[in-house]
């Protein structure tokens, strides 16, 4: 098993979308090209293979997050998970079937969201099964954020829910 950062670090320890005092869900989205995950990594894709997609940064809420077929797997059969690994690591995608897949995956029924602490972390990617080899076909990763810190703004009264 191997882990292959693949994530561009662009939302890595900031958000994309804030206005003003206030914290606004948005999507961001990534295209996974398993002949750049095969480069990146250096040898044969695998089972259990881990692709850091997307970097979250702290103190957010993943409200939703999903995969995409955009083109078919060249395996005889490959199944992927996304997740946050050490939180679980298919929360959001549970055994999509990337040969013959289409369209978007479902979420399985104990899907939640996930909040992701002090310290930033990724959206994962993990090659849940595998028979032959994979070189080639892609899937577009998609989530929705929230920026879930502190949202305050000078001038403006901090309510206090003790008083």
């Amino acid at each position: 098993m191997a882990t292959v950062d693949l994530a561009t670090g662009i939302n890595d320890a900031k958000h994309m979308s804030r206005h003003g005092a206030t914290n606004v869900p948005y999507v961001v989205d990534v295209t996974l090209n398993y002949a750049t995950a095969l480069t990146e990594k250096g040898s044969a894709l695998a089972a259990a293979d881990v692709f850091q997609v997307m970097d979250i940064p702290a103190e957010t809420v993943i409200l939703a997050a999903g995969i995409e077929q955009v083109t078919a797997a060249d395996s005889t059969a490959a199944t992927l998970d996304l997740g946050v690994t050490g939180v679980d690591t298919d929360v959001f995608v549970d055994g999509f079937d990337a040969v013959g897949g289409t369209g978007y995956a479902q979420n399985p029924a104990a899907f939640q969201p996930v909040v992701i602490g002090a310290s930033a972390d990724t959206l994962d990617v993990t090659l849940a099964t595998l028979t032959g080899t994979l070189a080639t076909g892609s899937v577009r990763v998609w989530a929705v954020l929230c920026d879930v810190n502190a949202a305050s703004a000078p001038g403006a009264a901090q309510y206090n829910a003790t008083a």
